[in-house]
């Protein structure tokens, strides 16, 4: 078994794609339309063919309160690893990035969280090697 497709709910799709693609740096990989419904998926630029991140509409009244919670309690709605969390936070707030948290040590890695623009808080975490 394996994950494929992961997703994080958004208020906007295009606003959350470019975010994620011109800020964070993933890659589109799919996305086609039905109607009102849109299918979008990133992935890493590093792995264009492994886990997918669904950029999900929150229409849903359950989604949209899901979201709101994890973001006005400060929790992160996705954690996405990089080997170097300074330079990804550098790199991303050139690029217009608003951090909630800059890189700070806490046990056993360096951790950040931007807000994405889009309803969420994201967490870039960098492993510590011992």
């Amino acid at each position: 078994m394996k994950i494929k497709i992961t997703s994080v709910y958004v208020d906007d799709q295009e606003k959350a794609l470019h975010f994620y693609t011109e800020v964070l740096g993933f890659v589109k990989k799919t996305d086609f339309s039905n109607g009102p419904y849109r299918w979008l998926t990133l992935a890493s630029a590093e792995e264009p063919d492994g886990t997918e991140l669904q950029l999900a509409l929150n229409n849903n009244p359950a989604a949209k309160a899901y979201q709101q919670a994890l973001f006005q309690q400060g929790q992160p709605a996705a954690m996405f690893f990089t080997d170097d969390v300074q330079a990804d936070y550098e790199r991303m707030k050139a690029r217009g990035a608003e951090f909630t948290m800059p890189p700070k040590d806490v046990t056993a890695s360096t951790i950040a969280m931007v807000n994405d623009t889009c309803g969420n808080l994201i967490q870039l975490t960098q492993l510590k090697h011992w």
